[in-house]
């Protein structure tokens, strides 16, 4: 038929085609060129062809030292608040200081008769600052903390009748006393005060001293207690050190200068616990000034010391010696102060809480403390 010849010839075209293709895709590429060609470009090597990129992957949790996004209150990450605290830089690093004091209180426990008496444990105490109780952090029994005293003679004529015993009741208090790790001061007052022996631990500089006081007419009592308060208040507060005040008079303040009240008051900043040794010339005295004999009484109750009568310079030795002893038996409480901005006086007050001990035995301490004191 007419139509068919075309038909094949288109087939037959289509078939060539096909063929021409597969040998054109199975054909391999020339090894060199052919003649005339331009040179072949050299394949480069291995290690010079391209790598393909590394695939990045991420961390299926952020990193903790991935810096948060800026924000309102973040820094920036170029701000100096950032840089001084990841290099340490100058900016110094905000500090929290908590205010706190440590108040040590000596105590003496003593019995009807004032006798010492030990035995007692922390357990056994509570302590009070203006009402409010107090834990304690400090507890010595029999006190072995080391003792700054200030021994102030009354060098008037009316007082220094018998200087020999005197001086001998003194260096023998000096001798039980003293221990390497305390020290002394030795004070005369008549006219005026006057420091004869600076603090020290050596017995023999203090006997040496007893022989070089100066008597006079007057009797500046108060002010010496204002002044030896001064001393123990300008001596190491460490290693719980006690202050002590040990005064040898009358009683009587003839001399102008510090009241009473400032006295007392300055003793209380010292925190220093007074003892007075009361002589008495003659006790049935009409005119004997009683007044100046409680002003040491009650010196002596207010900072938790004692005060003892002397009507003969015999007595001088055994009243001496109750001080001393009564300084080695003495506990040791201490307890941190809160925090109070007030800088006024505070009163403490211990208390015995074993059932029945409160109505046996008496306690003897200081009553308060100035806050504004080291």
């Amino acid at each position: 038929m007419k139509w068919q010849a075309p038909l094949l010839a288109v087939c037959l075209l289509l078939a060539q085609g096909f063929a021409r293709a597969q040998e054109t895709q199975a054909e391999p590429q020339p090894s060199s060129p052919a003649p005339g060609s331009q040179k072949p470009v050299s394949q480069p090597a291995k290690s010079q062809q391209q790598k393909p990129a590394p695939v990045e992957r991420r961390a299926s949790k952020p990193s903790a030292e991935v810096e948060p996004d800026s924000g309102p209150l973040t820094p920036h990450k170029s701000s100096p608040a950032v840089a001084d605290r990841q290099f340490g830089g100058d900016e110094p690093a905000t500090t929290i200081r908590v205010r706190s004091r440590l108040v040590n209180v000596a105590l003496n426990v003593v019995d009807g008769r004032g006798t010492p008496v030990g035995g007692f444990d922390k357990k056994d105490f509570e302590i009070f600052e203006n009402g409010r109780p107090q834990p304690i952090a400090v507890f010595e029994r029999e006190a072995t903390s080391p003792l700054s005293i200030v021994l102030a003679i009354d060098a008037s004529e009316t007082v220094l009748t018998s200087e020999r015993l005197e001086r001998e009741a003194a260096k023998h208090f000096v001798r039980a006393i003293l221990r390497p790790q305390d020290e002394l001061d030795l004070m005369d007052f008549a006219d005026s005060v006057r420091e004869v022996v600076s603090f020290t631990s050596n017995t023999r500089e203090v006997e040496l001293g007893l022989g070089r006081l100066q008597h006079g007419q007057e009797t500046a009592l108060y002010n010496a207690v204002y002044l030896a308060s001064q001393r123990l208040a300008a001596t190491s507060a460490a290693s719980n050190r006690r202050r002590v005040l040990v005064v040898i008079s009358d009683g009587g303040d003839s001399g102008h200068g510090e009241r009473y009240e400032d006295a007392v008051e300055q003793a209380q900043r010292a925190n220093a616990i007074i003892y007075s040794i009361i002589i008495v010339p003659v006790a049935a005295d009409a005119g004997r000034n009683t007044g100046g004999e409680h002003a040491l009484i009650q010196m002596s109750e207010d900072t938790g010391g004692k005060y003892y009568y002397v009507e003969d310079p015999s007595d001088l030795e055994p009243a001496f010696r109750h001080v001393s002893e009564d300084l080695r038996t003495q506990y040791l409480l201490g307890y941190y102060s809160p925090d109070i901005q007030d800088k006024a006086y505070r009163r403490i007050r211990v208390r015995l809480t074993t059932p029945g001990a409160a109505e046996k035995y008496s306690l003897r301490y200081r009553t308060g403390y100035y806050a504004d004191q080291p």
